[in-house]
């Protein structure tokens, strides 16, 4: 798994270089974690984690530059994915 989520990483920092390594790796396991959970929620069979990586790398496509706009609009995200800590990479 950390194989998938490795990649997904790289490609989101690819999208957005606003992003720390560690807050691109916080997204990828959110947008991961969100889409088994809301998929199997819904009844469906599990695909597998190639077919997780599809979604989430079509997230990534498609809000990956503007993600980390997100957490300033939702407070409940704030403390998970803002820091100024965190170095660029």
């Amino acid at each position: 798994m950390k194989d998938y989520h490795d990649r997904l990483v790289e490609q989101l920092l690819e999208q957005n270089n606003t992003l720390s390594v560690a807050r691109a790796r916080v997204w990828v396991e959110l947008l991961w974690s969100d889409f088994e959970a809301t998929y199997a929620k819904a009844g469906h069979e599990y695909k597998g984690h190639e077919m997780t990586e599809r979604v989430v790398s079509q997230w990534i496509n498609n809000y990956g530059p503007r993600l980390h706009e997100f957490a300033s609009l939702n407070p409940k995200y704030v403390n998970l994915l803002n820091s100024d800590q965190d170095p660029l990479h």
